[in-house]
């Protein structure tokens, strides 16, 4: 991988622009993925927010739900924000019957947490030691818990509600970043993606 990596991000719903604009501005080429072909060209991938039921519902039609767990599984870097952030959990809170995940992250996320659209809102949050940054909450899940090989990058109000993880290649937020003009976090991610490929 070169030092400009090739970051998809999963074209099935949510603020792809957003993302790909942001991914750019972060150092990477962004491209968007909807098909198994288009994931096996990108070194890594984000998962966008939207509806979780429909992405999960979506990537089968798309015949991308199988394709992603196993290069998730294989160790691609992945970022899932806010339903990304529940496509990537192991476990899902208050999920609708039978609803599958791609999975990679050990933790339990609550769908719909914070409440619903009229509940949603801003609020800074101290992300990973790099200080505060801008996190908008949409409909957003939270972290109930997570496993021993999980780092907590953040919190949010209230009740220090866990909204940031990674664990190894992969990191996930409750919130949208894309949405705010700040590319700290993608830039955070970008680097995991670069460390990634220097590791291999």
């Amino acid at each position: 991988m070169t030092s400009v990596p090739v970051i998809g991000v999963l074209a099935l719903q949510g603020d792809v622009r957003e993302h790909v604009r942001a991914l750019t501005d972060a150092g990477a080429r962004a491209a968007a993925v909807r098909r198994p072909g288009e994931l096996a060209e990108a070194d890594a991938l984000v998962i966008p927010g939207g509806e979780s039921t429909t992405i999960w519902k979506l990537a089968e039609a798309f015949e991308m739900l199988e394709p992603l767990r196993l290069r998730i599984k294989e160790g691609m870097p992945a970022y899932g924000s806010c339903a990304g952030m529940i496509m990537l959990a192991d476990r899902i809170e208050d999920g609708v019957p039978g609803q599958q995940t791609f999975g990679g992250i050990d933790m339990v996320v609550r769908r719909n947490a914070f409440g619903r659209q009229v509940d949603s809102f801003e609020e800074d949050v101290d992300f990973a030691g790099e200080g505060p940054v801008r996190a908008v909450f949409i409909r957003a899940p939270w972290v109930e818990s997570v496993g021993t090989g999980v780092e907590v990058l953040a919190r949010a109000e209230p009740g220090g509600r866990i909204v940031a993880v990674r664990q190894g290649p992969l990191l996930a937020t409750s919130f949208h970043p894309e949405l705010t003009g700040d590319a700290r976090v993608h830039a955070y991610f970008v680097e995991m993606v670069r460390r990634d490929g220097r590791e291999r």
